[in-house]
């Protein structure tokens, strides 16, 4: 993907209005400005005081700062945009203190590769300016420690002269391949004090990043002669999806030699219903392959092997005798601290490069080898027809499981997937990140790349980021949709205020089980295991008594909200009563309670 110059804007920029005292917080405004961030989510401080007086002021709140209530919501706001867009915005987090609030969302962007740039001050470092007490317990030396263990680069640039090169080598590091966030750090009393004289701003004709990792010729050559010589041929795809074209690449890679697709799901890889598409069974096609061809691909040890949950072993679906290529960033910017990048492959062929331009250059190898071999290409439509039966017998086997128990109160899992999209296949829908335990990726359609962004992290994520997907979605006018769990949106029910603050028309149904449910799960596992009671597990689990009147909590702060719903057939004129309100530019929330599986 081409990248812009630094300096090229937005036509409608607001025209900044200069002080007669130009002050360093100004610099930085500037920079945000040319580096084109659109919105600067943030909970408000006093280190950054000047910034925040220079954005308002100097900048026109352009670009527009979010206020919002807890630093988690900032960053996972624009970890949402990031994932929807491909494009990064800064945000803002207050000195010592608000950087540690922030730690869990910076790390979840971290392992989730996502570019945002991160920003804070402290100090005074000049102890002889500090006040007595705050500042002194809101400042540590070299604050950057606390999250440099799953940042991609920090900075504390000493003086206004080193502040734009720190600035655009950071926006550099984010957005090379494998992204992450940055953090740039800067002291109160810098940003507070008047510009000695012109700073020297960045070259507006410079490139703001590399280029993309290409691939070794030779390497990719000897990958698609593998690949059009194996029998039985699996696609694994994890982040391939990153970027739209990256969805198209892998469809033609997929198509060029009919071989079945799994999606590991980082993002969204593949069309749900591509009849290559063997997400939903996919030990149907790995128990036979004899090459597995993995593309960026980091977890690709959970969809190849069946896991025993209460004794942990591991045991593969694919045979031993199968050959493995792996096309990744392999184990570039990886941690020394958080192991997220699995259990090593060993795998038969790797090749360090971007797929999303090795795919496109493997099609094209590949159709030239198959053009030479009439044969192979008569056995490739051969296995087609075999997969799209395979494909289509999963998802027809799917859709009958979809039906158990389908008048249980609270409705089941199902249920809920089965009744939202009746009501939004027609619109022009995104979901955000909680799948309903798969459901959502086996009842509906995922036709188009920004369908979905990827899959859910951790609780205390998943609000936020919805807000950041669903702002990115905005002015497209598409309906977004949140199937969000109970359990997340008590950890950031602020979130909600923030989307009515800045009309983020969204629509979130509720997936609430009233409880904490996966890690009810393992209390389960750990009951049958050990011979305690299984009746006990619920205990420290359960979001119950009292129950949570989330539409009461989303009207509070400027929702439409309905709900509690148990029954699944009330749940449909309920959604097309929120999606007006969505239509009409408000936030609107529809609480259904449900079963977790």
């Amino acid at each position: 993907m081409a990248k812009k110059p630094i300096g090229v804007k937005k036509k409608n920029r607001r025209k900044v209005i200069p002080n007669e005292t130009r002050w360093n917080s100004d610099v930085i405004v500037d920079l945000m400005r040319d580096f084109d961030f659109p919105f600067v989510p943030l909970n408000p401080g006093s280190s950054f005081r000047a910034l925040h007086d220079s954005m308002v002021n100097y900048g026109q709140d352009d670009p527009q700062m979010m206020l919002c209530p807890h630093e988690n919501i900032a960053i996972q706001i624009a970890h949402g945009y990031a994932k929807a867009t491909g494009e990064p915005l800064a945000a803002i987090v207050h000195n010592l203190v608000g950087l540690l609030h922030s730690c869990m969302a910076v790390y979840y962007a971290y392992i989730d590769r996502v570019p945002i740039f991160l920003m804070g001050a402290t100090g005074p470092m000049d102890t002889g300016q500090r006040r007595p007490r705050t500042d002194w317990i809101h400042t540590a030396n070299v604050q950057g420690n606390a999250i440099r263990d799953y940042t991609k680069w920090d900075d504390q640039p000493v003086g206004i002269n080193s502040v734009p090169s720190s600035f655009g080598r950071a926006y550099s590091v984010m957005m090379t391949e494998p992204q992450g966030p940055v953090y740039t750090c800067y002291d109160t009393s810098l940003l507070e004090a008047e510009q000695p004289h012109a700073v020297t701003m960045p070259d507006a004709s410079a490139e703001r990043v590399p280029t993309q990792i290409g691939p070794d010729q030779d390497a990719l050559a000897k990958a698609a002669d593998m690949l059009v010589k194996a029998k039985n041929p699996v696609l694994l795809a994890d982040w391939a999806g990153r970027m739209p074209h990256g969805y198209d690449n892998l469809v033609e890679l997929a198509e060029t030699v009919s071989a079945p697709v799994v999606d590991i799901g980082a993002r969204l890889n593949f069309p749900s219903h591509n009849k290559l598409n063997m997400t939903l069974s996919p030990a149907d096609v790995l128990k036979n392959a004899d090459l597995i061809l993995c593309l960026d691909a980091r977890d690709w040890e959970k969809v190849t092997t069946t896991l025993n949950s209460v004794t942990r072993k591991v045991t593969s679906l694919v045979p031993k005798t199968a050959k493995w290529i792996d096309i990744s960033f392999a184990d570039l910017e990886i941690s020394s601290w958080s192991t997220d990048y699995q259990r090593p492959l060993i795998s038969d062929l790797r090749i360090l490069a971007d797929t999303a331009i090795a795919m496109p250059m493997l099609s094209k190898l590949c159709r030239k080898l198959l053009n030479k071999a009439p044969a192979k290409k008569k056995r490739n439509e051969t296995r087609l027809k075999r997969i799209a039966k395979l494909h289509d017998a999963s998802r027809a086997d799917w859709e009958k499981k979809a039906k158990k128990n389908w008048n249980k109160k609270p409705m089941t899992t199902a249920r809920l997937a089965s009744e939202v999209w009746d009501v939004i296949k027609d619109e022009d829908w995104v979901t955000t990140s909680s799948n309903l335990n798969g459901w959502t990726q086996r009842l509906w359609d995922f036709d188009k790349p920004y369908r979905f962004p990827g899959y859910a992290l951790g609780t205390s994520t998943q609000i936020g980021i919805a807000l950041g997907v669903a702002l990115a979605h905005r002015d497209k006018k598409r309906l977004v949709v949140d199937m969000q769990p109970d359990g997340d949106l008590m950890f950031d029910p602020g979130a909600l205020w923030v989307a009515a603050k800045y009309e983020i028309p969204m629509l979130v149904v509720m997936y609430n089980n009233r409880s904490y449910y996966n890690d009810h799960e393992h209390q389960i596992r750990m009951a049958k295991k050990r011979g305690t009671p299984v009746e006990r597990a619920y205990i420290g689990m359960d979001i119950d008594k009292p129950q949570v009147n989330f539409a009461g909590l989303a009207r509070s702060m400027g929702w439409y909200a309905e709900g509690p719903i148990e029954d699944g057939k009330d749940v449909g004129d309920a959604l097309r009563r929120a999606i007006k309100e969505v239509k009409a530019g408000r936030p609107a929330l529809v609480d259904t309670v449900s079963q977790y599986r």
